[in-house]
C-alpha cells in the first residue's frame, strides 16, 4: 500500500492505458491528478468519475502538452508523474509534425520540465515497442530487446510515423533525464488489448476488431507482441514504486509473430471470418516466452495470450462492436 494519500500525476489519464492506472492508483490509495484534454467532454471525465475513489481522491487537468503552464498546474504538488499522453495514429497521417512528432517530443520534455522543476521523484514514460520495431537491422539470430531501437530512417522511408514518434519522443527523454539528473524509467508496450474502460475503442483494440472483420492487413512493422491493458498499468505502478527500476522495460506476454495472434484468434473465434496468414509475417523477429526479463525479474506476472484475446473481444462485444458476421 503507498504512502497515505501521496500524490502522483498521470497525463493522458482518460485513455485506454490511462484509465486503468488511474483506477489501480486509487485502489491502491493514491490521490491522483489526471490529465485530459478537454475537461467539458463527457467522454473523456464521466468514465473517471466513475471510479471508486474518484469523488474525493482524483482531480481532473486539462492540459496541452504543447503549453507548459498548463503541465505544470497539473504536476504541482505531486511525488511521481506517468506520463502517458502521446498522439496514436497509425493511419491518416497528413502532417506527421504536427499530428505526431511534435506532441510527442516536445510534449514529453516539457511534461519532464515540470516535473524536474517541481521537485517530482521519478517520471515513468510510456513509450512502446514501435520505439524497438521497426528494427531491420538487429541481428537475425537474436531475440529483440530493451537495447534494440527502432530505425528511425527507416520509418521515415516508409511513413512509420507513430513509431518515428515514440522512438523520438524516447530518445528526447533519456537525454533530458541524463542532462538534468531527473530520475526517468520506461515502459515500452506491445499491442495493449483487454477490457476498455473508456467509452471510445482505442488503435490497438481497433486492430483486432479489424482482424475479426476479416481485415487482411498484418502490421508487420508495428508488431511485437500483446500485453493486457491491466498488466501494463501494473507495470507501470511497478516501476514507480521499485527504487530497482531503472532504464527500458519491454512490456509483452512474449514476443510472436501476427500471424501466431491471428491464429490464436481465430481459434478461440471460429464464429468470425478471421483470415489465416502466412506463419512466418515477420521475417527477422525471433519468437521468446519470457521477453520481458526485466519487468519478470521485479516481480511481474503476465496474463496469457489466450486471456488477454478472451477479455478484448468480450469488451468489444459489450460494446456492440464485434458481432459475427455471417459466414
Amino acid at each position: 500500500m503507498a504512502a497515505s494519500r501521496e500524490k502522483v500525476c498521470v497525463t493522458g489519464g482518460s485513455g485506454f492505458i490511462g484509465s486503468w492506472l488511474v483506477r489501480l492508483l486509487l485502489d491502491r490509495g493514491y490521490a491522483v491528478n489526471a490529465t485530459v484534454q478537454n475537461t467539458q467532454d463527457d467522454r473523456e471525465t464521466k468514465h473517471l468519475e466513475a471510479l471508486d475513489g474518484a469523488a474525493t481522491h482524483l482531480r481532473l487537468f486539462q492540459i496541452d502538452l504543447l503549453d507548459p503552464p498548463s503541465i505544470v498546474a497539473a504536476v504541482h504538488g505531486v511525488s511521481g508523474v506517468f506520463h502517458l499522453a502521446s498522439p496514436c495514429i497509425i493511419d491518416r497521417v497528413h502532417d506527421p509534425e504536427a499530428q505526431l512528432i511534435d506532441p510527442a517530443v516536445k510534449g514529453t520534455l516539457n511534461v519532464l520540465r515540470a516535473a524536474h522543476d517541481g521537485g517530482v521523484r521519478r517520471v515513468v514514460v510510456t513509450s512502446s515497442i514501435s520505439a524497438i520495431v521497426p528494427s531491420p537491422g538487429w541481428p537475425a539470430d537474436a531475440v529483440k530487446d530493451e537495447s534494440c531501437w527502432a530505425d528511425l530512417d527507416y520509418c521515415r522511408q516508409n511513413g512509420l510515423w507513430y513509431p518515428a514518434s515514440k522512438t523520438m519522443a524516447e530518445k528526447a527523454a533519456w537525454e533530458f533525464s541524463k542532462e538534468n539528473g531527473l530520475d526517468v524509467v520506461v515502459l515500452n508496450p506491445g499491442t495493449v488489448m483487454g477490457h476498455i474502460i473508456p467509452p471510445s475503442i482505442n488503435a490497438s483494440m481497433l486492430m483486432l476488431l479489424r482482424l475479426l472483420q476479416g481485415c487482411t492487413e498484418q502490421y508487420k512493422d508495428l508488431y511485437m507482441g500483446a500485453v493486457h491493458v491491466k498488466d501494463v498499468a501494473l507495470s507501470h505502478i511497478l516501476l514507480y514504486e521499485n527504487p530497482a527500476a531503472s532504464g527500458r522495460h519491454l512490456c509483452v506476454e512474449g514476443i510472436v509473430h501476427f500471424s501466431d495472434f491471428a491464429l490464436k484468434v481465430a481459434e478461440l473465434y471460429p464464429e468470425y471470418n478471421v483470415p489465416k496468414f502466412p506463419k512466418d509475417t515477420q521475417p527477422g523477429l525471433l519468437r521468446a516466452q519470457n521477453a520481458s526479463k526485466k519487468l519478470i525479474n521485479l516481480g511481474m506476472q503476465f496474463l496469457p495470450m489466450e486471456q488477454i484475446i478472451k477479455d478484448s473481444v468480450e469488451s468489444l462485444r459489450s460494446k456492440g462492436a464485434a458481432e459475427p458476421s455471417a459466414k
